[in-house]
């Protein structure tokens, strides 16, 4: 089981605040920081692009977890690369479900220096996508459809989980298994409890002590 880790996002931010809200994560026992890029088309909302990270990266030592919800992720890859991202998670809707297309997106993601992670919404099943367990390092569940903070958590998605966890016992992989989407105290501990070792969370983290709240997701 790999360690549990926080990865806070940075779209529930009080953006008014962000200078102080940085400095409480980076202090905090967090160790990633989430963003969720929408281009308005893949999905119906607009948040923001590279940046944006850049300036994170510039008052942040974090590790910067870059989730791309948009319809051409390939032609952007590079930029948010020199931007300062670590890891670059791709959705398979973005290729059309191709799976030559998903391994090429992730094959350029490795030769950036980044970490590769794929993902889906919550309706695609994900054991067509078996085969390409073997060459990424996150793989990353929705518990919300994508789009927007602050929406409920869905429960059927942790059979996801249990699947993930099954197929990296029996292949003897190591990637990790993220979640997002209506992350709290509770749906945090069955998560976690399914096979999870990276809990996204926003709302929950913001809207508290971050610190505190922090630090309570990892109990």
């Amino acid at each position: 089981m790999n360690e549990c880790i926080i990865a806070p996002s940075v779209l529930s931010m009080d953006f008014s605040k962000m200078q102080k809200q940085t400095q409480i994560l980076n202090q905090s026992q967090a160790k990633w920081l989430h963003f969720d890029v929408m281009d308005g088309h893949f999905v119906p909302n607009i948040t923001f692009g590279a940046s944006i990270l850049k300036g994170f990266k510039e008052s942040s030592s974090l590790y910067l977890d870059v989730h791309l919800m948009i319809s051409d992720p390939v032609k952007y890859l590079s930029d948010f690369k020199k931007a300062g991202a670590n890891q670059i998670t791709v959705h398979v809707e973005s290729f059309s479900n191709d799976i030559k297309k998903i391994e090429e997106a992730i094959r350029l993601i490795h030769e950036l220096g980044c970490d590769a992670g794929i993902t889906c919404r919550p309706n695609t099943q994900i054991e067509s996508f078996e085969c390409l367990l073997d060459c990424i390092e996150t793989f990353l569940v929705m518990s919300v459809e994508p789009g927007f903070g602050g929406q409920t958590f869905m429960e059927n998605q942790l059979e996801k989980v249990r699947w993930l966890k099954q197929k990296r016992e029996e292949k003897g992989l190591s990637y990790r298994i993220e979640i997002d989407g209506g992350i709290n105290s509770e749906t945090a501990k069955k998560s976690k409890e399914a096979g999870c070792d990276t809990l996204v969370a926003g709302s929950y983290i913001f809207k508290n002590d971050i610190e505190e709240t922090i630090r309570e997701l990892l109990k």
